[in-house]
């Protein structure tokens, strides 16, 4: 089973779009059961709060259920748990590393070095875009399954 915990600074906007999104280009591959997808934070700002209300309307937009979640903040022993530990940009990838401590195994990536565009996904938080954030998320998913496909299920 591969394991993805896809990481933004509160777990509400980006991180859980990337999860959402992940799981249903999975579960319409029909490889719903060799992954296990989720996400989180690196901050603790959002603790417990649902997913934000632009993130949940874009994702019902395109047909995408995303479910109860809460945001949960980032633990040193997921890097354990986890074979990707995918951040949304070079801040969380900073915070990311702060909180495992190391990355000996190289599982800490930004989600868009899947893609032929390789830079940060904005916060749409702050842009309020929550088009551009999604086809963004959706690019870096579509290409992180396709890395996947090719390297750990040969």
């Amino acid at each position: 089973m591969i394991k993805i915990l896809f990481i933004c600074h509160g777990n509400i906007c980006r991180s859980p779009m990337a999860q959402y999104v992940m799981q249903d280009m999975v579960d319409k591959a029909g490889l719903t059961d060799c992954f296990y997808i989720d996400s989180a934070a690196t901050s603790t700002e959002e603790i417990g709060n649902g997913v934000h209300r632009g993130t949940r309307r874009k994702l019902k937009e395109v047909g995408i259920y995303c479910g109860d979640h809460r945001a949960v903040q980032l633990k040193r022993s997921d890097y354990d748990k986890y074979d990707y530990l995918i951040g949304m940009d070079t801040w969380n990838i900073r915070n990311i590393l702060r909180i495992i401590g190391d990355d000996p195994d190289r599982k800490v990536h930004r989600l868009l070095e899947y893609t032929d565009k390789e830079r940060d996904i904005d916060d749409p938080w702050y842009t309020g875009d929550f088009d551009a954030t999604y086809r963004d998320v959706s690019a870096g998913c579509k290409g992180l399954l396709e890395h996947i496909r090719k390297t750990d299920m040969a």
